[in-house]
């Protein structure tokens, strides 16, 4: 009887999403003074992070132009010798060591361990911003975008009181990464692939996502403001990852499709193999740090050389972050042959691997570049047309050295711009398969404390 009761009363109705507890939850959360001050806060704190992020970002383009363009130019050269690596890698590997042994954070962390790790403790910035001001401009084969976050979430870390941040755990690892992406807003050429970068990193998801997502694309439009404002103001550039010019594409045929397993398969062998290189570079400068960084930057130097020497080329398409000859290969993928993008992709993939182990920067845009020699020295293959071979290795180095398939599908997509409606599926294929090859062969990373 009383089981019949219980069955012949109505069942209570379902709550709809926006009434679920969870939701109910988020709701109150969202609307919070303590979370809408958090939003203020990200506003606060990313205009100043991105007036320092600009002003590193543009000391060290300057920097850069000088070493490999106006100091040639006043020695008589119209362009790099190939020897020129030779000295500037020396002398990046003299002044970074002491940064490396001697300062608190020791340069901050190692390129080879991708992009994450704790936020840098405002002591270590110092040594993060001297070490990237050393090794960029003198032709590491590396990019900005680590020492741009790590000095993102330092500073707005610092700008955090140590009291309300010891009270709330959650706001420092927020406010740290809403620095992070305020820092690096129009580096990747787009503020949005900033933001999801560090969201699909972070690895949260549910409710707490969307509490992280909407202070990290708030002070990701601030920063983006702040640098196009001023970089059209000031008329300093900031290095962006962005290809003026594409060559033509259409829709890619079945073909197409179908060497992009193969080529996005390569692109992720070659990625993971520098990052091995990486890795047994670090475990060497261990000990003797000092010397050995030495040792890695003139090894550094020695393979942007051969690459100079070899094919009569500027030794600059092969040294720094890859960027410019990124934007060249686009415009002009046929002033390339294969040889001498076989040879890209072998002398720059060394200095990027010995780079990574050793030295301090960013270990994404160098992987970029050498994805696309791939995909454009394969493009020679049949039915494999230039465009669609750009196309699948721009995606395909970014999902294999990120380890963010999202991420690096964006990216390759906002980079096509005109081309990205018909190559975005192309892309988002040989970024999934880039990422499975990567992850089925990479290593575990070893114990390098």
């Amino acid at each position: 009887m009383a089981s019949h009761q219980a069955s012949s009363e109505p069942a209570p109705p379902t709550p709809t999403p926006s009434e679920a507890p969870g939701a109910l939850g988020l709701k109150a959360v969202l609307l919070s003074p303590g979370y809408l001050k958090l939003l203020v806060l990200a506003v606060v704190i990313g205009v100043p992070v991105s007036l320092v992020a600009f002003g590193f970002v543009g000391l060290e383009h300057q920097l850069q132009h000088w070493v490999w363009t106006s100091a040639p130019q006043q020695l008589g050269y119209d362009q790099p010798p190939w020897w020129w690596p030779l000295p500037t890698l020396a002398l990046a590997g003299l002044l970074i060591a002491p940064v490396l042994t001697r300062m608190t954070g020791h340069g901050g962390h190692l390129p080879v361990r991708g992009l994450g790790g704790p936020p840098v403790p405002p002591k270590a910035l110092p040594s993060v911003v001297l070490a990237a001001l050393i090794a960029l401009p003198l032709g590491v084969s590396l990019g900005p975008e680590a020492p741009l976050m790590a000095l993102g979430a330092g500073l707005a870390l610092l700008a955090v009181a140590q009291a309300k941040r010891d009270a709330q755990p959650s706001v420092a690892g927020i406010v740290g990464t809403a620095g992070s992406t305020a820092a690096i807003a129009t580096i990747f050429g787009n503020p949005l692939v900033g933001c999801v970068m560090v969201l699909e990193a972070a690895g949260l998801g549910g409710p707490q996502l969307l509490l992280l997502v909407v202070p990290c694309l708030l002070a990701s439009g601030i920063g983006a403001v702040v640098f196009t404002g001023f970089g059209h103001w000031t008329g300093l550039g900031i290095g962006a990852l962005t290809l003026p010019s594409l060559p033509t594409s259409g829709v890619p045929e079945a073909t197409e499709f179908l060497w992009s397993v193969p080529v996005a398969a390569l692109v992720a062998v070659v990625v993971v193999g520098a990052q091995s290189l990486g890795w047994s570079t670090a475990l060497f400068t261990r000990r003797r740090t000092g010397l050995r960084v030495i040792l890695c930057a003139v090894a550094v130097g020695v393979c942007i050389a051969a690459y100079g020497l070899f094919t009569g080329r500027s030794p600059e398409e092969a040294a720094l972050s890859g960027q410019a000859t990124l934007g060249q290969l686009a415009a002009d993928p046929h002033a390339w042959g294969v040889g001498a993008l076989v040879l890209l992709v072998l002398f720059k993939g060394l200095a990027w691997g010995i780079s990574l182990g050793s030295l301090r920067g960013g270990p994404i845009f160098p992987a970029i570049l050498i994805g696309a020699a791939i995909g454009i020295a394969c493009s020679g293959l049949p039915g494999l047309g230039t465009a669609s071979g750009l196309s699948i290795g721009l995606a395909a180095s970014g999902a294999a050295i990120t380890g963010l398939p999202v991420t690096a599908s964006l990216l390759a997509i906002l980079l096509v711009g005109a081309n990205a409606a018909d190559a975005a599926p192309l892309m988002i294929v040989s970024a999934v398969v880039s990422f499975v090859v990567a992850t089925k062969l990479r290593r575990t990373a070893p114990d390098l404390d």
